[in-house]
């Protein structure tokens, strides 16, 4: 684990223990003593706390936990903890087709719908970090455009009024085929996550499936304990 990815999930333990008095975290120096690395990479570690909105720097006063924080769960990765004026996306291809018995069961469609088909590659601080395979149904979004797909999709669907739920998301290790090594400017077989997404509404329809490839790639979780789904694992033991 780089150090500053150690340092940032060290400082989120520690938040949650409520080890700061008053929320207060200590000033640069002191941390990079006590995890012993440059002051550097406790710039970059306090950088993407206040990004993904734990943290909070004072001018004059210091760094402080943000209140509402501990309230809620967190969840964040490498490209949503990165502010949407650093990320930038490049299209590699984009094409309608008739679905197949696959897309139709994911989109709820019949025999007769297309859907759109686009790859894109998404590009974090000016490198390229993932690629990116989507789909969408063209039924709900007939006028979806290169220009469109290289912004974003989440404020494309929102303009058209449609409301957005959540995501559900799996991962699984991979390696890169030749032709995503190409992509990506790595070597081949270079270790990667596969990443993919179900996109729902509050209806509970499905406005997009993507596969994403990233390399270079860290997630975070901070979920409560579940007693009674560990007491009903533990009766099957």
């Amino acid at each position: 684990m780089k150090k500053r990815e150690f340092v940032i999930q060290d400082l989120l333990s520690k938040i949650y223990q409520e080890q700061f008095k008053d929320g207060k975290l200590p000033n640069q120096r002191t941390m990079a003593e006590t995890y012993q690395v440059s002051r550097y990479t406790i710039q970059e570690a306090i950088k993407t706390l206040e990004e993904i909105g734990i943290v909070q720097t004072i001018q004059g006063s210091g760094m402080y936990v943000k209140k509402q924080f501990q309230m809620n769960p967190l969840i964040f990765n490498t490209l949503t903890r990165t502010p949407y004026e650093r990320i930038t996306s490049r299209v590699i291809s984009l094409q309608k087709k008739k679905s197949t018995p696959e897309e139709e069961q994911i989109f709820q469609l019949t025999d007769s719908e297309e859907i759109w088909t686009f790859e894109r590659v998404r590009i974090v601080d000016y490198k390229i970090e993932q690629i990116e395979r989507s789909k969408m149904p063209a039924s709900m979004f007939p006028d979806l455009t290169e220009e469109i797909i290289e912004q974003s999709i989440q404020e494309y669907v929102l303009s058209k009024k449609f409301a957005i739920s959540h995501y559900i998301t799996s991962y699984s290790p991979v390696t890169l085929s030749k032709n995503q090594s190409e992509l990506l400017m790595c070597k081949r077989n270079t270790p990667a996550m596969k990443i993919e997404n179900r996109c729902l509404l509050n209806d509970g329809k499905v406005y997009e499936y993507s596969e994403l490839t990233a390399i270079d790639y860290t997630c975070t979780y901070i979920t409560p304990f579940d007693k009674k789904g560990h007491q009903a694992r533990r009766t099957n033991i």
